[in-house]
């Protein structure tokens, strides 16, 4: 390599890539994320992802572009004692499995992106003396992340607040990879319409408690004389409900059971209400976004109260805890933003402080630095 290229810079040929994990789409858009920074540095490379199959996952994998492939292996954390003993016994399978395609794909590196079905895979690769990091999105890590630690090459952070649970010295703060679509310049809500716009969602799945206290909460603004525009994602569930609801009370908005395009979405909002996972938090920094988050409040380790918190605190975004969610209360929380533009400023301004637009780049360099270039 020339002395004056740069890591990102360097073109050899194309890679081999795994990147492994699942059971929420807050695992795998950041590995989308990195897959595409790796093409788009080497444009012939090779990208798998080995997911446990869920419709889900698979969806996602595929609407992204990438190859998939699929072990047996199931989540262990919050399961009964009996499912739990189910989901250890399959391991020695996913394993063996992971073996199988790791030797048959030969990559230069694999990535676990969090996610049950990361154990496995990344546990393989080093067996097999395969270069392997692991990306941890949540300020709280999950449990496959604290248990393969210890043994992966390295451990990409998304907050500073988790270092502490990683291995000293092999923790790199990196932020979590978003799609490029969040990082438009042009994120400032409300220039395409007269009306304050809320965008409400619940994550991939939805969430029936924020369906039901927005729906309430919407009611007594229009009791109020406040009429805004909506953007509601329901999630599958709730969808046919939610929109008899819409019908029934008069409301007005774009309701939807997903949001295949939430850059457009974000763009459109000038506040967003709904959950705290980390892939949320790093869209709403990106985007300057003003939130109200209601942490989902069973995830584990109550991670999300974690995320959330780390917005609260620096002013760039409002709590609301699930136990404190009331239609009421959240009417109060939109009504004090919609009435208070400077406010809402202020808090789109704090919540940039968090955002690291890089975090794609910076990991690929990382990688790059792993692999035994010829």
């Amino acid at each position: 390599m020339d002395s004056n290229e740069r890591p990102g810079e360097r073109k050899r040929g194309s890679l081999r890539v795994i990147i492994a994990g699942g059971g929420t789409g807050g695992h795998l858009f950041p590995g989308v994320a990195v897959g595409r920074e790796i093409l788009s540095r080497y444009p012939g490379s090779k990208i798998i992802f080995i997911t446990a199959g869920k419709k889900m996952e698979s969806g996602i994998v595929a609407e992204a572009g990438f190859e998939q492939e699929t072990v047996s292996v199931e989540g262990i954390k919050g399961q009964g004692l009996i499912k739990a003993i189910k989901s250890i016994s399959r391991l020695p399978l996913g394993i063996v499995q992971s073996v199988n395609i790791i030797r048959r794909f030969s990559p230069e590196f694999v990535l676990g992106v969090g996610g049950y079905s990361a154990g496995p895979v990344c546990l393989a690769a080093w067996l097999m003396k395969i270069p392997v990091a692991i990306h941890e999105q949540n300020s709280y890590p999950g449990l496959t992340n604290r248990l393969l630690c210890r043994i992966m090459d390295m451990v990409f952070i998304s907050f500073e607040e988790s270092r502490a649970y990683f291995p000293k010295g092999r923790a790199f703060l990196t932020g979590n990879p978003i799609r490029k679509g969040f990082l438009a310049e042009d994120t400032a809500g409300g220039k395409d319409n007269k009306r304050f716009t809320i965008l409400v969602t619940g994550g991939s799945q939805g969430a029936t408690a924020i369906n039901e206290a927005f729906l309430g909460a919407l009611g007594i603004l229009k009791d109020r004389g406040m009429n805004p525009l909506v953007i509601h994602h329901t999630g599958e569930r709730d969808f046919n409900r939610i929109v008899g609801e819409y019908k029934k009370r008069g409301f007005q908005g774009d309701v939807m059971p997903f949001i295949r395009d939430m850059p457009e979405a974000y763009r459109r909002a000038d506040i967003f209400v709904g959950r705290a996972g980390a892939g949320t938090i790093f869209e709403l920094a990106a985007m300057g976004k003003p939130s109200i988050l209601i942490p989902y409040p069973y995830a584990a380790n109550r991670h999300q109260e974690a995320n959330a918190r780390v917005l609260a605190e620096i002013g760039g975004a409002e709590m609301l805890m699930q136990n404190d969610l009331t239609p009421a209360r959240l009417a109060d929380l939109l009504e004090r933003y919609m009435e208070d533009r400077t406010a809402l400023q202020r808090m789109g301004e704090r919540v940039r402080i968090k955002a690291r637009p890089e975090a794609a780049k910076e990991i690929v360099d990382r990688l790059e630095g792993m692999i035994s270039w010829s």
